[in-house]
């Protein structure tokens, strides 16, 4: 199976950030470390905080769901840009919304010079246009380019 460059990774920790305690993520969903979003009977596991390389060691993990969506959904060939950007735009949002998203529809048409516009709409969160999440997806479509 395809994985995700490190130039990839690198892109997701920047924005996702390392948070050593327990948070509520712009959704309001609890998370911890680099976006793990924690999970019905983990609270208690993470109650104590954890470390960076705790961290590191769960984002690789939940970027692995992350890359089998993709490959499960993506049926056209793929530069590492390419595959990297719709990881980490997987990750935050998570695999359905890749398979109902129409920039889905356009990387299996390969119509990839219309890939970068549907990046940038999706930039919501909890009913709010969010800054974060138009510089991430902006930074998603320009490595989606490359």
């Amino acid at each position: 199976m395809r994985h995700i460059t490190q130039d990839g990774l690198n892109l997701i920790k920047q924005f996702e950030g390392f948070e050593p305690e327990i948070y509520l993520d712009a959704a309001g969903l609890p998370t911890i470390g680099y976006g793990h979003l924690i999970r019905k009977g983990e609270h208690k596991m993470f109650e104590n905080g954890i470390s960076e390389a705790a961290g590191e060691a769960l984002l690789i993990k939940d970027v692995l769901l992350a890359e089998q969506a993709v490959c499960r959904l993506i049926n056209v060939p793929l530069t590492d840009g390419q595959f990297d950007a719709l990881v980490s735009f997987t990750f935050n949002l998570g695999g359905g919304a890749l398979q109902r998203s129409t920039l889905r529809r356009k990387v299996n048409r390969e119509e990839h010079n219309a890939v970068p516009r549907e990046f940038r709409r999706w930039v919501w969160a909890g009913g709010r246009k969010l800054r974060g999440l138009i510089r991430r997806r902006r930074a998603e479509a320009e490595l989606y380019q490359f």
